[in-house]
């Protein structure tokens, strides 16, 4: 019979696949003595079994329960699961092997029934701490376990608030906490049709099932898909003895970081509440205050937090988020784990552990999350801006965002899908408006701390926000907030500041991130444990500039159709369409050629002697020319030009490669300007690719072509490489037919994923592939990351290409250039470079040296 369950001295953290990242944390602090309150861990394994046979409990999981619950009681000095005496009380916590911060389901006090809370009372000496707590325990299970509304439980709440006339929850007298207990009662009875349970065992066991369904809510699934983690890990969970920190003034509790998780300063960052529960910190039911103040206010227990924190920042020997609760003076341990942070505190914890001698170089680049360290990129207000804060907040994550309002995550994530860009506002997040959070531009909350949800979260997927903006007035009906008179309604752009923990009314101007030395740092040791090469697609010198500033080592795309627009260009490439011979072209090509010239001018010397692999003209020649609709019925030329280069399916149709095979003379023109432009750059690297090759016959007589004319221009002696770009299966399929006749071959992977699923991207994901994510048809958007198939084609094409040509170079020049996944795999299946869009060079790099590193 399998193991299902595990005592927290059992374990350790070296078995997070089965005890989750919470439990093995708990028993690894329990084995090296910190004051962890005891309990025991249900597994991953059991959380899978039970979903897997449709919610049935699997053989032997309901005794071994029994078994660890009866010693826990024991060691916990005989006291009894809701002994109507001296009652035992429990939490029961989610844990999935990898963090996912809100995003599952926690239940405390359970235990608790109209005859334990008496005996709570009398154990501990406070009747309204008793009552306190059997409010929350119901709130809690009604909503977790039986599908009760929060908001019934809270609109109660404020009613009583507001018939005491008190403002917060803690100046609700005992009375008032049993009236509450009772309407939290009847609220349950009325939605469930059933009786609230009272037996202990019950509760546990609706508790344990309730948190292993949680693994499949909807906000937990979303969560996943946008952090890239298995839906098949499961979740465990942790049943441990309840301590409290709402006995009164000498308890509290809080969650504190070793280090800020926004800034990577060494120094505490966190906040606490005394007289308070976990959940009033995490869920900004309540606003916290400060960590500094508890060392005022009580600091016997601080000085043991400090303690902890050391010691468990020195054993994980990384920045660690710490929750604790304080129970009369005694100091405990409730949960610790890697603290998500902001790109810009990785960068800094990573290199000041690697100075402080804890981690070396490759430890520190393994440390960063790549696909986070985009938030580098992210913009900020312009310093030389003028506006006027309409408010101020908690700067709880940084960067700025521009966008309109919105009250609910439903429309930020319509909206945001739609191509708007949203602020979410809302009176405090939570976990279920993870789908809106992910869509929006930032988040904008009245309530809650930097520990709250909607922080914790934003600064895990870098977006800016700002919370606790107490001056804020959200006025849900009428879908609109307001800041002393000035009204902010939904649609209405504001801006926000999550630096500075600034609100501004309107669009304010932002200016793109400043590099800081972490980031230098962190990027020169990727450099110096990566093989791989990193490249960018860049069309213009200004594109070329801002990646070699990133660190590009070569331009692995350039676009050559981008140049034939605008004003001078537009109505020449025109009249070269609408020629009527050869000789008509020729002469209109004469005069696009200096504009070409001058345009790969430009970018070679901004690479400055790195490569740059020019891609020839590729989209069909309709392109340049306007709609029928638009043309004047009297152009009759024009519009005959038009109906003759219209097809039914263009993608598939007179472009690329073909192009220049019917129309050499285009071809001819765009090398003879590389070549002139290579040869008045000094130092220049030129690389000429033909694309969609898929016959070797193609790339052969376009060869002649291109070696024909780099000599007739005299560039013999500058190494002007030749190559193709795989877009097609039959190129990857038979690369070794094509290998002979290219010095280079770059997969295409955004047309090579368009060909090889037959997926027209645009209308994918205009409709069905958003529905085949949400439905698990797919678990990734292969237009993101490279799908399974497009890496088997890349992966032969390697194979065969290699196999008759080992010293040819092989690359890609798709947007997965910037996917850390897709980095992975070209790193492992032998690709020399990779190439990506300037702004995802540096996340290529990081990518690139951890592929290396795990490689190894």
């Amino acid at each position: 019979m399998a193991a299902y369950v595990y005592a927290f001295a059992d374990g350790s953290s070296d078995m997070r696949d089965i005890l989750g990242g919470k439990g093995a944390e708990l028993a690894e602090m329990t084995s090296i003595g910190l004051p962890v309150p005891d309990g025991f861990t249900v597994t991953t394994e059991a959380c899978r079994a039970y979903l897997g046979a449709g919610g049935t409990w699997p053989e032997g999981l309901r005794e071994q329960v029994s078994e660890h619950l009866a010693a826990l009681e024991e060691r916990c000095g005989g006291r009894r699961l809701g002994d109507p005496q001296d009652p035992l009380l429990v939490s029961v916590r989610s844990g999935a092997p990898i963090s996912m911060p809100g995003m599952m389901d926690t239940i405390l006090n359970l235990g608790l029934n109209p005859r334990s809370v008496e005996g709570l009372a009398r154990s501990s000496g406070n009747e309204r701490f008793a009552a306190d707590s059997y409010r929350r325990f119901i709130q809690m299970y009604a909503n977790v376990v039986l599908g009760v509304s929060s908001d019934l439980f809270e609109e109660a709440i404020a009613g009583a608030k507001q018939a005491r006339g008190v403002k917060d929850d803690v100046e609700l007298d005992t009375a008032a906490l049993r009236d509450l207990a009772e309407r939290f009662l009847a609220i349950s009875r009325s939605e469930t049709g059933r009786e609230f349970p009272e037996d202990p065992r019950e509760q546990l066991d609706g508790a344990v099932e309730a948190v292993f369904s949680s693994w499949n809510t909807p906000r937990a699934r979303t969560y996943r898909r946008h952090e890239g983690i298995s839906d098949d890990l499961g979740t465990a969970v942790n049943v441990m003895q309840m301590v409290f920190g709402n006995l009164g003034d000498d308890s509290a509790t809080g969650v504190v970081f070793t280090r800020n998780p926004s800034t990577g300063e060494r120094a505490p960052f966190g906040e606490f509440l005394p007289n308070a529960q976990g959940e009033d910190v995490v869920a900004g039911i309540r606003t916290p205050r400060p960590i500094a103040e508890m060392q005022r206010d009580l600091p016997q227990s601080y000085r043991e937090l400090e303690e902890a924190m050391a010691t468990l920042e020195s054993h994980y020997r990384d920045l660690q988020d710490v929750e604790f609760t304080i129970e009369r003076g005694r100091f405990y341990v409730l949960q610790t784990r890697a603290g998500k942070r902001t790109a810009q505190a990785a960068v800094r914890v990573a290199r000041d552990l690697v100075s402080e001698g804890v981690i070396d170089q490759n430890e520190a680049v393994r440390r960063i999350n790549a696909g986070q360290f985009d938030q580098l990129m992210h913009p900020a207000i312009d310093p030389a801006a003028e506006y006027d804060v309409l408010a101020t907040g908690l700067n709880a994550s940084p960067g700025a965002a521009v966008g309109r309002a919105v009250f609910d995550a439903d429309t930020a994530e319509a909206r945001g899908r739609a191509g708007e860009p949203v602020i979410l506002v809302r009176w405090e997040t939570t976990p279920d408006d993870i789908h809106g959070v992910i869509q929006a531009q930032g988040v904008l909350t009245a309530h809650g701390g930097m520990t709250s949800h909607a922080a914790v979260v934003a600064r895990g997927m870098g977006k800016p926000c700002v919370c606790g903006v107490e001056a804020l007035r959200i006025d849900a009906g009428a879908r609109s907030f307001s800041v002393d008179g000035t009204v902010v309604s939904e649609g209405d752009e504001i801006s926000i500041d999550g630096s500075r923990g600034h609100v501004i009314s309107g669009a304010v101007p932002l200016v793109p991130p400043q590099m800081t030395d972490d980031f230098a740092a962190v990027t020169t040791w990727a450099d110096e444990a990566r093989r791989l090469g990193v490249r960018a697609n860049a069309d213009t010198p200004e594109d070329a500039r801002r990646a070699r500033e990133f660190g590009a080592q070569g331009i692995g795309l350039c676009r050559t159709e981008h140049m034939f627009f605008g004003d001078e260009r537009l109505p020449v490439m025109r009249e070269m369409i609408l020629a009527r011979d050869e000789e008509g072209r020729r002469a209109a090509l004469d005069r696009l050629l200096p504009f070409q010239q001058s345009d790969f001018e430009g970018i070679l010397a901004a690479m400055d002697g790195d490569p740059v692999t020019i891609r020839l003209l590729d989209p069909p020649l309709h392109e340049f020319l306007p709609d029928l609709e638009d043309v004047d019925p009297s152009d009759e030329r024009l519009r005959s030009r038009i109906k003759a280069l219209r097809e039914v399916n263009p993608m598939l149709g007179t472009r690329g490669c073909r192009l220049g095979l019917l129309h050499p003379e285009i071809y001819e023109m765009q090398v003879r300007a590389i070549v002139r432009a290579a040869l008045t750059v000094d130092g220049s690297k030129a690389e000429v690719m033909h694309p969609l090759v898929a016959f070797a016959t193609e790339l052969q007589r376009l060869r002649d072509l291109t070696e024909r004319v780099i000599e007739e221009e005299g560039g013999g002696d500058l190494g002007i490489l030749i190559g193709t770009m795989v877009e097609v299966p039959r190129a990857a399929l038979l690369a070794d037919r094509i290998a002979p006749y290219a010095d280079f071959m770059s997969f295409g992977t955004n047309d090579l994923t368009q060909t090889t699923l037959a997926f027209s991207r645009d209308d994918a994901e205009g409709k069905f592939l958003t529905q085949y994510l949400e439905d698990d048809v797919l678990s990734r958007n292969p237009f993101e990351t490279l799908d399974d198939g497009v890496r088997a084609l890349i992966e032969r094409a390697v194979e065969r290409a290699r196999g008759v040509k080992p010293d040819i170079k092989l690359g890609i020049c798709g947007e997965h250039g910037g996917d850390p996944d897709s980095v992975e795999f070209c790193n492992a299946v032998g690709l020399d470079y990779v190439s990506c869009s300037p702004f995802r060079v540096p996340t290529a790099r990081l990518a690139a040296a951890q592929a290396e590193l795990a490689q190894r």
